[in-house]
């Protein structure tokens, strides 16, 4: 692989992992509510939901899935009713305040629990499966070998996105000093539930020729 061809894709990943969507705001949302810890398994979740997104489109399982149709709408009503009910269960909380303890439960269940919310997240979004399996082709070299622009493609998206999401989650950390003061947990609350229902009604919205 040229250095011309992985720029150019390290361009479009860095546009589409930049841009701050329902991923980041939950890690970032776990990150002020439970700790840091928290966040970063939320990550890892997000992270690990979208690599495998990614490489079901390498190795074009996602043309399937993005060329059925009802495979596409499944897989949107899931994420956007998840993201509703984050949204309505921010805006129905009745906290005060938040306790932020970042000690681990020694069975690590509701770490796992962060995990596993992270990856509903990440898996929620049909569009991806759209973005990744129209850009490959873009890029990939038939000639040159598939597992090297693999490995190539792959450690280049994980890097992008686990930085930003970790970008995300200590800009969390950073602002919860701010939000344990009393009163300020409604507004974050009702700013976090707005967001998330807000994302979850884009979703629904979505089709594939978007």
């Amino acid at each position: 692989m040229d250095i011309s061809t992985w720029t150019l894709y390290f361009i479009a990943v860095l546009i589409l992992t930049v841009s701050p969507g329902p991923s980041a705001l939950f890690c970032m949302s776990k990150a002020i509510t439970s700790g840091k810890r928290s966040g970063i398994y939320a990550a890892l979740g997000s992270l690990t939901a979208i690599t495998l997104i990614l490489s079901l489109s390498f190795t074009g399982l996602g043309v399937i899935i993005a060329t059925s149709e009802l495979a596409f709408n499944i897989i949107k009503w899931l994420g956007a009713s998840y993201l509703i009910y984050l949204g309505i269960k921010a805006l129905l909380s009745k906290s005060t305040g938040f306790a932020l303890t970042d000690i681990p439960d020694k069975n690590n269940q509701q770490s796992m629990q962060h995990f596993i919310s992270g990856f509903t997240i990440g898996a929620s979004n049909p569009k991806a499966i759209v973005f990744f399996t129209a850009l490959f082709p873009q890029f990939i070299n038939p000639g040159e070998s598939l597992l090297t622009q693999y490995l190539i493609f792959s450690g280049t998206f994980i890097l992008l996105e686990l930085t930003w999401l970790l970008f995300y989650v200590m800009l969390g950390v950073k602002s919860s000093k701010w939000l344990f003061e009393k009163g300020r947990t409604a507004f974050f609350n009702k700013l976090s539930g707005s967001v998330f229902i807000g994302a979850g009604a884009l979703l629904s919205m979505s089709n594939r020729s978007e």
